[in-house]
């Protein structure tokens, strides 16, 4: 059995944290993680989102049972949940599973440019507010007969699909990195930027990024690993 040592208690907390809102949205849900010397990389895809979120974890040191360089494989979330020990700052890596489509086509790991237009921490909260406000007012208008999942499907794509500012980041990331706690009322304005690399656009945050396809750039920079 493979086992990660963690930085510290808190990355495992944070973990666990990350692993268990992913789970929240798909009970189901696969990890892919990557990991180098003593960085850990979690990527999952929350369903309600169409969003790739990633979770930097710190390690210890590297791995035991001879994997002493690197490690990329796709796990259950939830076996892996249940492996992390927050007290000894620990987590065993579960079997590998057939990932999911997703799991094989991953952002570019450089290239990254900074993208302008983000807005504040604080307005982008606000811009979030305002989203599931608008969300929750017009469905609750919509009679019986009208309220079907395919109209639910449509207000909210309408909805989520608008972009953040003057960025093309749509509104349904800055959701997810809300509701999977990347976005904190602690944070400063200097602490989120936006950076793109190809077709990819990225919300990075002190606790974790979210990655997005840009519209019409087709499979341009797809990145297969």
């Amino acid at each position: 059995m493979t086992v990660l040592h963690l930085a510290d208690e808190g990355e495992a907390a944070d973990l666990a944290a990350f692993l268990s809102r992913l789970l929240h949205y798909d009970r189901g849900a696969a990890v892919r993680l990557q990991a180098a010397g003593t960085a850990l990389a979690v990527f999952g895809r929350p369903p309600s989102f169409e969003v790739l979120a990633i979770r930097a974890v710190r390690l210890a040191k590297p791995y035991e049972n001879g994997l002493d360089v690197t490690l990329d494989v796709t796990v259950s979330a939830g076996e892996l949940l249940e492996t992390v020990d927050e007290s000894a700052a620990t987590a065993e890596v579960p079997e590998a599973v057939t990932g999911p489509p997703w799991a094989g086509v991953l952002p570019p790991r450089g290239g990254w440019r900074s993208e302008p237009g983000l807005p504040t921490p604080d307005a982008l909260q606000a811009m979030i507010r305002a989203a599931v406000a608008e969300f929750r007012s017009r469905t609750q208008e919509l009679t019986p007969e009208l309220r079907t999942r395919a109209e639910l499907d449509r207000i909210g794509r309408e909805i989520w699909s608008r972009t953040v500012g003057d960025t093309h980041l749509p509104v349904r990331a800055a959701h997810a990195a809300q509701s999977l706690g990347f976005l904190r009322a602690t944070q400063g304005a200097g602490s989120l930027a936006l950076v793109s690399s190809g077709a990819w656009l990225r919300l990075r945050t002190p606790y974790g990024s979210i990655a997005v396809r840009r519209a019409g750039l087709g499979a341009l920079d797809v990145s297969v690993r």
